[in-house]
């Protein structure tokens, strides 16, 4: 890691090669291997980066959604959901607590929020409610007309606190499914996705009126991209791989559709096919990936040789997946949109004014 630049050396080409060594640039690039490296990266500083940015575009009214990508055991979960321990929590532990106490810090008679939130998980391209694990069935997803796809019958809780919200995830953590693979003890062999539903309330003094703001923070956890013949699988987690691998090939080729347009940058009317309903996953992602989200991808690499290939994959998916462009767009009620361009268009004007040296 150099900067923005993540470089990695094949161990089977000769060092001095110009095919030894490919370079990517991020816009962020971390290395935490080792604790006592002077470059070493912390979850906070991770969560700095990123999920603050995020926090802040969730305020302002747009989703947002960050997911955690790579191949197994190279700390997808580690950095989505951390330890308990200080300092090691992670990016969805900590934009659940600066939610709450920037709510805590902002909330006033003409301001009030609400938060609700919801937990599941894609096994086997089926989904399940980790609010509710008594419900063993497989949750039908659904497409509305205007809000896109939907879960039906998933749970989603009012919270009024961290803590609350702390004790939902340590419930639906201890319903997820996981097991042991060769290269990780405790293998996600799901797709987790936690998602909180923030509405604001305002009452505009100057019109009397009450301005609504809705926004969708997904936060996901996608199980590791693997290789039977790595991770030992047989029976059961063999067939736990392949659909892990089915959806992730999708996304994949999701990412690669939508890159490939961004870079045409063609305005044609004809509307090139997005393969999103090829997999649960990427049917519930939609929104995030193109649509009305703003959308952060933490890539997870591991810096042993023999992943070198898994790695190389990994970064290629990141780099692709760069170039997409979302359409996020405020999510406010007609109220609160006039308000808010009435309110920029007097400021404009004041501007001009003051320009013009009138007061």
């Amino acid at each position: 890691m150099a900067g923005n630049t993540t470089c990695i050396t094949n161990p089977k080409v000769p060092p001095g090669s110009s095919e030894s060594v490919k370079r990517f640039n991020y816009d962020y690039s971390y290395w935490s291997h080792d604790p006592r490296d002077l470059e070493f990266s912390t979850q906070a500083m991770v969560y700095s980066d990123i999920g603050e940015e995020m926090l802040q575009h969730s305020f302002d009214g747009y989703n947002v959604c960050i997911f955690a990508y790579g191949q197994t055991g190279a700390g997808k979960s580690y950095t989505m959901m951390g330890k308990q321990e200080d300092g090691q929590e992670g990016v969805i532990p900590m934009i659940c607590k600066d939610l709450f106490r920037r709510i805590q810090e902002t909330e006033s008679d003409d301001l009030k929020y609400s938060v609700e939130v919801s937990y599941m998980e894609i096994y086997c391209e089926r989904v399940r409610d980790l609010l509710n694990p008594k419900n063993k069935g497989n949750l039908k997803v659904r497409e509305h007309p205007l809000l896109g796809p939907y879960v039906e019958d998933l749970s989603k809780l009012a919270v009024t606190s961290y803590q609350d919200i702390h004790d939902l995830i340590d419930e639906g953590n201890k319903a997820r499914t996981v097991a042991a693979t060769n290269m990780n003890e405790t293998s996600s062999r799901s797709h987790a996705v936690f998602t909180i539903f923030f509405t604001q309330k305002r009452q505009d003094r100057m019109t009397s009126l009450e301005t609504e703001k809705v926004s969708k923070i997904s936060l996901v956890d996608l199980a590791g991209s693997e290789r039977a013949d790595s991770t030992g699988a047989k029976g059961t987690r063999l067939k736990e791989g392949a659909n892990i691998n089915k959806s992730l090939t999708t996304l994949g080729k999701v990412i690669s559709a939508l890159a490939e347009i961004a870079s045409k940058n063609k305005k044609s009317k004809k509307a090139d096919f997005i393969p999103y309903r090829d997999s649960v996953l990427t049917w519930l992602l939609r929104e995030n990936l193109g649509g009305n989200s703003k959308t952060a991808m933490i890539a997870a690499i591991s810096p042993a040789d023999i992943n070198y290939d898994e790695t190389l994959s990994t970064l290629r998916y990141a780099d692709r997946a760069k170039q997409i462009v979302c359409k996020a767009v405020v999510n406010e009620d007609a109220n609160a949109k006039l308000i808010r361009e009435l309110k920029e268009e007097i400021q404009k004007l004041r501007e001009l004014l003051k320009a013009e040296g009138i007061e």
